[in-house]
């Protein structure tokens, strides 16, 4: 489903920078670049809570007729000014008289945008991004802050070396929070599952640009011939440290624009999700259940695994996005996927086999906190009952699944996060309900993900530590 356009700011006082009058450089006359006045108002709408980021940001780019370049600053500017909100809002309650709260939302964005390139992008110097702060304000209607905005980002221009941040050995939580943009709440949990020196460590990764990966479809050739293809494309192209089918392409580019894509051979793919597959171990000729499948990245890989002599049944109670996975199994040329829209909290529909199936996949809803370099709003976004409120729907899920398993098979259960009322809580009251299951044992398990399994055989990705997304996973089976 395509994501709402992004309102366009209504003007109060001065007169709004419009299409027309764009210059050929990207800006309008007297008014801000095209790409920051686009980056405005994605951070207006995600400020105000009324868009995911990633998705009012596509939908942004898709209408906004910009460049490659122009394309790129944008997301720059959004995903970087959200990542470093929380050091942006510490440094900038230094240099303002007032509470930053107590601004109007679209001043604080623009502060925080104009911080951003003030700040972390290297190659804008500090008077050229207090003058697109100021035009900004005028092209959106809040002339009458652009004063307050210039004298602010003027000011943390001369004084930001100035300002200490909290430090890790003094105040773990104040680093945390104020050096590395993390939410209170969020920084006081990790340091509690954590400690604080792994905490800011994955605080700082969680800052990070994600790289470019995908999962080469072993259907339509290897991995390592995939990346010797891809390579005069994508210099940086590698294998996997981890994943026996990844690569990884770099952090620019769109992979979706090569042929290999078109081609159907590879998906893009965070290497964390691959290593969930690889882990159930799907061989050719089952037939395998994916019980949250949309958008269908994991139940493809499970198509391609079972290969033609296999089947999946991938099911999702959101029609659209399931919807999805049918997409890319013909992108991919995988005839053995069938989809159901079904709440598999309450049901697993049609498409079982009499005795059951030999792999399911139980990849939950979660709280998606492992995601935060790819979601960077997310941190802004999510709430410290989340987790609580989402381990019964998690619970709910795993138990249905369970009974869809045949005699000798083997279940996963995985997560996108890093919380334990998610993750081994969940596990650990499954396995009090139903002694006759057990975790594998990591000496069983794919000889790839040894280590990365620990004693109690969870397998823990973490993004400070293996370079993927946060994930979790256990794998379960009947002796």
């Amino acid at each position: 489903m395509s994501a709402p356009r992004p309102p366009r700011f209504r003007a109060r006082r001065g007169r709004p920078a419009g299409r027309a009058g764009l210059a050929a450089g990207g800006t309008a006359k007297g008014g801000p670049t095209r790409a920051r006045l686009l980056a405005l108002r994605v951070l207006e709408r995600v400020e105000r809570g009324a868009a995911f980021a990633d998705l009012a940001l596509h939908a942004g780019l898709r209408a906004g007729g910009l460049g490659a370049r122009d394309r790129a600053l944008a997301t720059d500017l959004v995903c970087g000014t959200l990542r470093w909100r929380g050091r942006l809002d510490f440094l900038l309650g230094k240099v303002i008289q007032r509470p930053l709260e107590s601004l109007e939302a679209p001043v604080r964005t623009l502060l925080r945008l104009g911080a951003y390139q003030i700040v972390c992008q290297g190659g804008v110097p500090a008077p050229a991004a207090v003058d697109q702060a100021v035009r900004a304000a005028r092209a959106i209607g809040v002339e009458r802050a652009s004063g307050l905005v210039n004298a602010a980002l003027r000011r943390l221009a001369r004084e930001q070396r100035e300002i200490a941040l909290p430090s890790l050995e003094s105040d773990p939580v104040g680093h945390l929070v104020h050096a590395l943009s993390l939410p209170e709440w969020l920084a006081l949990r990790w340091i509690e599952q954590f400690g604080a020196e792994a905490a800011a460590a994955l605080a700082a990764a969680c800052n990070g640009v994600p790289p470019l990966t995908v999962r080469a479809n072993p259907l339509r050739g290897s991995r390592d011939a995939l990346v010797l293809e891809l390579r005069p494309r994508w210099p940086e192209a590698r294998a996997t440290r981890w994943s026996p089918l990844g690569a990884v392409l770099g952090l620019g580019g769109n992979p979706a624009a090569d042929p290999a894509f078109a081609e159907g051979r590879f998906t893009v793919q965070d290497e964390g999700a691959q290593l969930v597959v690889a882990l159930l171990d799907p061989r050719p000729g089952e037939r395998a259940l994916d019980v949250c499948a949309a958008p269908g990245g994991k139940a493809t890989a499970l198509a391609e695994a079972v290969g033609p002599g296999g089947r999946v049944v991938a099911l999702d109670r959101h029609a659209r996005r399931l919807a999805l996975a049918l997409r890319e199994a013909r992108r991919l040329g995988l005839a053995n996927l069938e989809i159901h829209v079904v709440d598999a909290t309450r049901e697993l529909g049609p498409g079982a086999p009499p005795a059951g199936f030999a792999r399911v996949l139980v990849d939950a809803p979660c709280s998606g906190l492992g995601t935060l370099r790819r979601n960077p709003d997310l941190r802004w976004r999510a709430q410290p009952g989340d987790s609580a409120a989402l381990a019964p729907v998690q619970l709910a899920l795993l138990r249905r699944a369970a009974g869809a398993l045949g005699p000798g098979g083997a279940l996963v259960y995985s997560t996108c996060t890093l919380a334990e009322e998610e993750n081994e809580a969940v596990v650990r009251a499954f396995l009090a309900e139903e002694p006759g299951f057990r975790v594998t044992p990591r000496e069983a398990a794919p000889e790839c993900l040894r280590p990365l399994l620990g004693d109690d055989g969870f397998l823990r990705c973490l993004p400070h530590l293996h370079g993927t997304d946060g994930f979790f996973a256990a794998r379960l089976e009947r002796p």
